[in-house]
């Protein structure tokens, strides 16, 4: 497993509840196409899970 994930924003949080835009502006990512390297562990696992619907994920 890599140490560090890269998180894009591939698709609008509009029309999803607030808890779903809560996680995506905790994980850093406010426009399309935005990315964000984070520290690749449980928590940030477990919000990239809830909002995998919206996102892409990559090894950095």
């Amino acid at each position: 497993m890599a140490d560090k994930v890269k998180v894009t924003l591939r698709k609008s949080p509009i029309g999803y509840n607030k808890k779903v835009r809560e996680i995506l502006k905790g994980l850093g990512l406010r426009k399309l196409n935005q990315s964000t390297i984070r520290k690749d562990c449980a928590p940030i696992r477990g919000m990239i899970f809830k909002v995998k619907h919206l996102v892409e994920v990559e090894e950095a």
